[in-house]
């Protein structure tokens, strides 16, 4: 368990020495802000639904910037092999890894808490906080989504940008699902569709409903990337 989390602390403490999280940073918020700007309609409703809705396709460029160097940094300029020598399993490096993303994702949303907490003083009647907790958790578990596959990719690759196009594909391939028209398909595709939308289940978070199948479908997909993580890094390391 130490050892995972010096793993973690040396990973987050590296992306604030970087200039590219800084900068991962400061586009989320600009982004975020904007969204939330426009989405406030006066006279409306104070309401968050919007914001997140959007905020969620804001993750897929994110997350992957800053899961693609976790593992092909390390691959790439050779640190790597002191880190598969030292006394710590595969399974200890990935949570490591994958854990110091995980903070450095939480720092970036944690600045977002601003716009609630903006509706909530100026607006009257005050909003559900039902919906806005919902979302948030819907922000985390898809956040926690895509570092896994970005962590899972990183570990196959030495090539960063590699590890950025091949983490965001299939991420927007995910999100594009919940656009097809159901009616188009066949019932077996509908089914396929429902089972991996995450715009859907995006959308449920946004509206308050917080549903254990969701949150087991984003925990499942969390540990199946990591497995596979597991499974590149382990690969490596018989190479």
């Amino acid at each position: 368990m130490n050892a995972i989390l010096t793993i973690a602390r040396r990973e987050l403490s590296s992306m604030f020495r970087l200039p590219v999280g800084w900068v991962v940073i400061a586009l989320f918020l600009l982004l975020t802000a904007s969204v939330f700007a426009l989405t406030l309609t006066p006279g409306a409703p104070a309401s968050l639904r919007d914001f997140f809705g959007i905020s969620a396709w804001l993750l897929m460029p994110v997350a992957p910037a800053i899961s693609m160097r976790l593992l092909a940094e390390e691959h790439r300029t050779g640190s790597d092999e002191p880190l598969l020598t030292a006394p710590v399993s595969d399974i200890g490096i990935i949570l490591g890894k994958y854990l110091g993303a995980w903070l450095f994702m939480a720092c970036m949303l944690a600045p977002t808490l601003i716009y609630p907490t903006l509706l909530f003083i100026v607006s009257d009647p005050k909003p559900d906080p039902g919906p806005i907790l919902a979302g948030y958790c819907s922000l985390i578990l898809q956040g926690s989504l895509y570092l896994a596959i970005g962590t899972a990719v990183s570990s196959m690759t030495s090539s960063q940008t590699l590890a950025y196009l091949a983490t965001l594909f299939p991420i927007l391939g995910l999100l594009l699902l919940g656009t097809v028209s159901p009616e188009a398909l066949p019932d077996w595709g509908r089914a396929v569709i429902n089972a991996v939308s995450i715009s859907a289940r995006a959308g449920d978070f946004a509206r308050g409903i917080i549903d254990t199948a969701h949150i087991v479908f984003f925990s499942a997909g969390t540990a199946l990337f990591l497995m596979l993580a597991h499974t590149g890094l382990a690969s490596r390391r018989w190479r």
